[in-house]
């Protein structure tokens, strides 16, 4: 379990530690000085409902609201041996005509791993019929009701990309 959450704390590119230069087929980063392209929060509305999966040993759960205001709200959680590994609060907010994804992480009791005014900020790379790739974080729409999300996790010098694959439990309840 403790290398669970070592691995873990390496995940999104906690204190920088993810580099620029790591990109592979389903990850991606902008090149320094590009900007996030244009782009709103219809590129992912698909993703708004209730997914789960398996990764890490354990049961991975996400739910997403539909857009509202600007913004999808969403939560994660990692259960492993019937107990909480951690939980992550997302959101993805439409900002400078474009879309950025934060994210905050937390132990089985709330208590936090970054720093209270600090989140991880992924900035909106590209945007695809299936994918929306941000900096080392992407959702792909495989179908109503399946979605990868890819993920690069650096443990000391190595560098991965870590597929998690999600059925649909339930589809959001605020969908038109």
């Amino acid at each position: 379990m403790n290398k669970i959450i070592i691995t873990l704390a390496f995940i999104l590119g906690m204190n920088g530690i993810i580099s620029a230069q790591f990109s592979s087929e389903n990850t991606l980063y902008l090149a320094e000085g590009d900007k996030s392209p244009n782009s709103d929060l219809s590129v992912l509305s698909w993703l708004a409902g209730h997914w789960q999966g398996e990764a890490f040993g354990g049961t991975t759960e996400e739910v997403w609201t539909s857009p509202l205001a600007g913004s999808m709200m969403g939560s994660f959680k990692l259960a492993v041996d019937g107990k909480i590994s951690f939980y992550e609060l997302m959101t993805i907010s439409e900002e400078e005509n474009s879309l950025l994804l934060r994210i905050k992480h937390f132990h089985q009791d709330l208590k936090g791993w970054e720093e209270k005014e600090e989140s991880i900020d992924f900035k909106l790379v590209k945007v695809t019929q299936h994918k929306v790739y941000f900096e080392g974080f992407t959702f792909e729409k495989v179908n109503e009701n399946e979605i990868n999300i890819y993920v690069v996790i650096e443990e000391g010098k190595q560098k991965e990309e870590v597929k998690f694959t999600y059925a649909r439990v339930l589809k959001s309840v605020i969908d038109k």
